[in-house]
């Protein structure tokens, strides 16, 4: 297996660390901001450089390229496998998105299967609905790792795109076979928990209604005071830790995509089951970047080659600002040498649970794959 990092920006076109172009190339990953998608240049010219490759990507909330975070720009990876191969499906989510997964599970061949890796609509889909329905649909033995696409913090339109234009409402499914292929994962966030463990007495799907009776977007905004008026960007800071009950060991990180002001409801990434229990949650420098070299060290992996795919989240890149590219750094040096690292910032996260291993749409986590060919 052996990887191409390629990088595009509107002043320098394509900047590739290989002046080939390889026929054998199998996939394309690229991850780009919204803007350079509103111009067919980026991904048609990858399409013309790998004429036989899968060309998949989608919108960030911002580009991970080595141990470098970007804006505006687009960032890809081209592979090369020895002996594994790649299969790719698509379709637009609809109404049910747990459908939407058991079907693009059903669509790929289960015989050889190592892995697959998600690419979804941010903003239209509810993220845990898919990944249900994969879970449900594929063997245990298949890892599922990937990420909701981003639309910087504006949280309008997100589109994923697959051997053509990118679209908005579209989930992709990237199928990995292979006997030599070693997919290793890794998941971590680093938030603090604060005040009050609350009751959800109100929710569906991925809409909040309610926290112990009263509406879930008046109780944010008496937290955020000036900064409600940022909404639903400012909430990104404030993620929503949810369990099962109080004393649950296990846990998931929600954020916020968007508000219903008629409702006075707050619509999550994922899920926010009726019953459960909620707890705000707010960021620390140091933990946040501590944490993604945790997820680094969770994958078991050190020192290449191979290839990291860092999915991290659009609430972790606003709040640590400046210091953002110290979290990618974190990994990149827990990795180890050898390793090709690119990625995007998310409206969400999915791997599996680092306690109960079963796969899960998380947020406000760095989430690692890390693909090698052995």
């Amino acid at each position: 297996m052996k990887t191409t990092a390629l990088r595009w920006t509107k002043t320098d076109g394509w900047i590739c660390s290989s002046d080939a172009i390889d026929s054998d190339v199998g996939l394309v990953l690229y991850f780009a901001a919204p803007a350079a998608l509103n111009s067919a240049t980026p991904w048609r010219e990858l399409a013309r450089r790998f004429p036989n490759a899968q060309v998949v990507g989608c919108s960030t909330g911002g580009e991970i390229s080595g141990d470098e975070v970007l804006d505006d720009s687009v960032v890809a990876v081209a592979i090369w496998f020895d002996a594994a191969h790649v299969a790719v499906v698509q379709q637009q989510a609809g109404e049910d998105s747990e459908a939407a997964g058991r079907g693009l599970a059903g669509a790929l061949d289960h015989d050889g299967l190592k892995g697959v890796m998600v690419l979804s609509d941010g903003t239209l889909v509810n993220g845990s609905a898919p990944v249900r329905g994969l879970r449900v649909s594929l063997p245990e033995s298949v890892a599922i790792t990937g990420g909701l696409a981003g639309d910087g913090a504006a949280f309008q339109q997100t589109r994923v795109g697959v051997n053509g234009e990118p679209t908005s409402g579209t989930i992709a499914v990237i199928g990995f076979y292979g006997e030599g292929l070693d997919i290793r994962h890794g998941s971590f966030g680093g938030w603090d928990s604060f005040g009050p463990q609350r009751l959800i007495t109100r929710s569906w799907g991925n809409i909040l209604y309610e926290l112990d009776g009263q509406p879930a977007l008046d109780l944010y905004r008496r937290y955020l005071g000036e900064e409600a008026e940022q909404l639903p960007g400012s909430a990104l800071l404030y993620p929503l830790r949810i369990r099962e009950t109080a004393a649950s060991e296990t846990d998931v990180v929600r954020t916020v995509v968007g508000i219903d002001e008629g409702s006075r409801a707050m619509v999550f990434a994922g899920d926010v089951p009726k019953g459960y229990v909620a707890q705000l949650m707010r960021g620390n420098f140091d933990r946040l970047i501590a944490g993604a070299g945790t997820a680094a060290e969770q994958t078991g992996v050190s020192d290449g080659p191979g290839l990291a795919i860092l999915i991290s989240c659009i609430g972790r890149k606003l709040l640590l600002g400046p210091r953002i590219a110290q979290e990618v750094e974190a990994v990149v040096e827990a990795l180890g040498q050898g390793i090709e690292a690119v990625g995007f910032y998310s409206y969400g996260e999915i791997s599996p649970h680092g306690f109960t291993k079963t796969c899960e749409l998380h947020n406000q986590t760095m989430t690692i794959t890390v693909i090698r060919e052995v």
